[in-house]
């Protein structure tokens, strides 16, 4: 199984295929998911200080680009554990105002993952 290190907060192993955000938590970190995990908050934003993924979904590339984020910080609810991972949470319960972390995100990635490099950006489409 993979090892999860979480800055500041350990170490646990995951199953590999899991949601990074659930992990983080089933993990003990309260790590906010405002949205549910549907990247439409960024809450759930990590900083990855190792084994990041190589690919992300559209939806994650969509969303940090809107919040000038992209190639600074991943959104975990976007990501699968696919290995050995490191990674920084940035927003929890115990580090803002909010009361809890928002509703529990699904076992599956949503909104349904469109697959991309992490490197690549999707066309523009025309409107």
């Amino acid at each position: 199984m993979p090892t999860l290190t979480i800055e500041g907060y350990g170490t646990c192993e995951v199953p590999e295929g899991k949601r990074l955000v659930l992990a983080i938590e089933d993990c003990g970190v309260d790590i906010l998911h405002r949205c549910g995990g549907y990247a439409r908050c960024t809450t759930c934003r990590v900083e990855f200080l190792a084994g990041e993924p190589r690919q992300r979904t559209k939806a994650e590339y969509e969303r940090l680009a809107r919040a000038d984020l992209l190639g600074k910080v991943r959104l975990s609810c976007q990501c699968l554990v696919e290995g050995d991972m490191h990674v920084r949470p940035l927003m929890t319960v115990g580090t803002t105002e909010y009361d809890d972390p928002g509703p529990r995100a699904e076992d599956h990635i949503t909104p349904e993952p469109e697959w991309m490099p992490l490197e690549a950006r999707p066309p523009v489409e025309e409107r």
